[in-house]
């Protein structure tokens, strides 16, 4: 579990005296946590790992969303910091799918669903994210379905 993987790094980290992965690290089992806290009254629970990858994804969006903003503001220390925490809680996210495996299982899921047109994108995109939660960017997805089902 992911989850786990994070508790053996920050304890790793810890022994090492490296203070940018144990604050990174920290950040992260924070966020996990508050995360679960607003799923204490969820009915469904989802998936640790998923709900896990989902937070880790967020957290790096965020991360370059500021890197952008610290580079616009020429702040390149600051910049420089994002960088090396979204280093870190990369190493927590499963194997993304390149560009071209990611072209082949939405061909394939494509054809499994008989989806031909762009009004069938809803359902090729709820099956990608049942199927490949983790392991491919969604919103580039979004434009290969849509690329897909155009042409």
């Amino acid at each position: 579990m992911i989850r786990d993987d994070i508790k053996a790094a920050l304890v790793v980290a810890m022994k090492a005296r490296d203070t940018t992965t144990t604050a990174a690290i920290r950040l992260i089992q924070s966020t996990i946590k508050n995360r679960d806290i607003e799923l204490r009254t969820a009915a469904a629970l989802p998936d640790d790992d998923l709900l896990i990858t989902e937070v880790l994804q967020k957290m790096i969006k965020q991360r370059r969303e500021s890197i952008e903003m610290y580079e616009k503001g020429n702040r390149p220390e600051l910049a420089a910091a994002e960088a090396a925490e979204v280093e870190v809680i990369e190493r927590f996210l499963p194997r993304q799918m390149s560009d071209d495996e990611a072209r082949a299982a939405i061909d394939a899921l494509a054809t499994e669903l008989d989806a031909s047109s762009v009004k069938d994108m809803g359902r090729v995109m709820a099956a990608l994210k049942e199927r490949f939660a983790g392991q491919m960017d969604m919103g580039k997805a979004s434009g290969l379905v849509k690329a897909r089902l155009a042409g």
